[in-house]
C-alpha cells in the first residue's frame, strides 16, 4: 500500500494508505501520556499529601478533576472535532497537554499552581478521548476501524499501568516534582510528534461512498434517547467506571490499612489495568463470534464482583494482586462490548454519537469516586464505599438481565 496515492489515476476513487499507522501512532503516543499525567498522583496519595501538606482528598482532586473537566466539555469538544477536523482539535489538546505537563513538573512543590496545570492538563484530555472514532474514520476502512480504536484503548490502558507502577518507583530516589517534569517533558515530546506527523485525512478516502462515520447530530441524539435500554446500559457504565475509576484514584488509600507501600499499591493497580487489557482483548472476539452482547455484559459484571470482594477485605498480598486481576479483566471486558451493543440498539444513531454519550456518562461516574471518600470510616478505611461498589454493581447486573439481545444481519 502507498503511503500516497498516484494521483495522476483517475479511476482510484478510494483506498487506505500505509501512513495511516504513522497517524495512528501519533495519536496513541498522546493519548498514553495524557493517562500517565492523570494517574500519576493516585499510588502516592499518602507520600504526596504529607510533602504538600495537604488531605488525601486533596491528592485525589488532581485525577478526580479530569472527569469533571470532561462533563461540560464533552459535547462541545465533540462539536469542534466534527466541524473543523480531529487534526486542529487534536492538536488543541496536545499542545495543552505539553504545555501544562511542563508546567506542572517547574511548579512542583506548590499545590495550588500544581492544581491549576492539572485542570489545564484535565481541559485537554476531551479533545484526545472525543476523537477515537474520528482519526479511523479519517484513514481506516471499515473493517479495521474497530481494531484502530482498540488499539487506542490499549494505549490508554497501557499508559495507566504506568502511571500506576511508575511513579512510586521514581519517587523513591527523586522529589515528586521532579517525576512531574520528566512526566511533562514526554508530553511536550509526544504532542510535538503529534503535530509534525498527524495529517486530517488522505488524499482519497478509505471507503467506498456511504460508509463514511457520520457526525455528531441532534436528530441521532434524540434517537438513542429514546431507547429504554439504552438508559439501562448508560447507568451500567455509570457504576462500571465509577468504580474503576474510584479505586484507581484511591488505590493507595484503600490498601493502605493492610500494610501495604504505596510501590505496592502501584503495582496492585498496574495488575488490575493488565487483567483489563487481556480482558479487552480476549471477551469482545468471543462475543463477536457467538453474536452475544447481554450474556458477556452479565458476566462480566457478575465475574468482577469476586475481584472487587477481594480488593476490599484480602490481607495476603498474592490475594489482592489476583484479585486485583480477575476484577480488572472482567469489568474492562464490559466496556468494549457494551459500546457495540450500544451501537447495535440505537441503529440508526452514528456509532460516534452512542460512545459519545457512553464517554460523558462515565465520566460523570466522578461523583462516586467522591462519594468513596466521603464514606471512610473514622480510621481511613474505604470498606463501606467499597461495599457500596459491591450493591452497584449487583443492582448493574440486575438490570442487564432486562436488556433486549440486539438482532445481527444474516440472523
Amino acid at each position: 500500500m502507498p503511503a500516497f496515492p498516484d494521483l495522476t489515476i483517475p479511476e482510484r476513487k478510494y483506498q487506505v494508505y500505509s501512513y495511516r499507522w504513522v497517524v495512528l501512532a501519533a495519536f496513541m503516543a498522546i493519548n498514553l501520556v495524557i493517562q500517565i499525567l492523570w494517574i500519576s498522583y493516585a499510588p502516592i496519595t499518602g507520600p504526596a499529601a504529607q510533602y504538600y501538606g495537604v488531605s488525601d482528598l486533596q491528592i485525589g482532586l488532581l485525577a478526580m478533576s479530569f472527569m469533571i473537566a470532561f462533563i461540560p466539555l464533552s459535547l462541545p469538544v465533540s462539536w469542534v472535532i466534527d466541524t473543523y477536523g480531529f487534526r486542529l482539535a487534536v492538536s488543541i489538546g496536545a499542545v495543552l497537554m505539553g504545555v501544562f505537563g511542563l508546567l506542572r513538573g517547574l511548579v512542583g512543590a506548590n499545590y495550588s499552581l500544581v492544581l491549576l496545570s492539572t485542570i489545564g492538563i484535565a481541559i485537554a484530555q476531551p479533545f484526545l478521548l472525543n476523537a477515537w472514532t474520528k482519526v479511523p474514520a479519517k484513514w481506516f476502512s471499515i473493517n479495521e476501524r474497530a481494531t484502530a480504536v482498540g488499539l487506542v484503548t490499549l494505549a490508554n490502558l497501557v499508559g495507566t499501568a504506568i502511571g500506576m507502577v511508575l511513579t512510586p518507583i521514581l519517587i523513591e530516589d527523586m522529589p515528586i516534582p521532579t517525576v512531574q517534569l520528566i512526566y511533562g517533558g514526554l508530553a511536550a515530546f509526544s504532542a510535538l510528534l503529534f503535530l509534525l506527523l498527524a495529517r486530517e485525512s488522505p488524499p482519497t478516502p478509505p471507503c467506498p461512498p456511504g460508509m463514511e462515520t457520520r457526525a455528531l447530530m441532534l436528530d441521532g441524539l434524540k434517537h438513542a434517547l429514546r431507547v429504554p435500554s439504552f438508559w439501562l446500559i448508560l447507568f451500567v457504565f455509570f457504576v462500571g467506571m465509577g468504580v474503576f475509576n474510584g479505586i484507581n484514584t484511591w488505590i493507595e488509600n484503600i490498601v493502605r490499612p493492610r500494610g501495604f507501600t504505596p510501590t505496592d499499591a502501584g503495582t496492585i493497580g498496574a495488575l488490575m489495568l493488565v487483567g483489563g487489557l487481556f480482558g479487552a482483548v480476549i471477551i469482545p472476539p468471543i462475543s463477536d463470534r457467538q453474536h452475544k452482547r447481554k450474556r458477556y455484559l452479565l458476566l462480566g459484571i457478575l465475574l468482577a464482583i469476586p475481584g472487587l470482594i477481594g480488593v476490599t477485605y484480602a490481607s495476603a498480598q498474592w490475594l489482592v494482586l489476583v484479585s486485583a486481576f480477575a476484577f480488572g479483566f472482567f469489568l474492562i471486558s464490559v466496556s468494549p462490548v457494551g459500546m457495540q451493543y450500544a451501537a447495535e440498539i440505537t441503529r440508526p444513531t452514528p456509532e460516534g454519537t452512542s460512545n459519545g454519550l457512553i464517554q460523558l456518562f462515565a465520566q460523570g461516574s466522578v461523583v462516586f469516586v467522591y462519594v468513596m471518600e466521603a464514606m471512610k470510616s473514622q480510621d481511613g478505611a474505604f470498606t463501606p464505599g467499597l461495599l457500596l461498589a459491591l450493591g452497584l454493581m449487583l443492582a448493574s447486573a440486575l438490570l442487564v438481565t432486562r436488556l433486549e439481545e440486539p438482532g445481527f444481519e444474516g440472523q
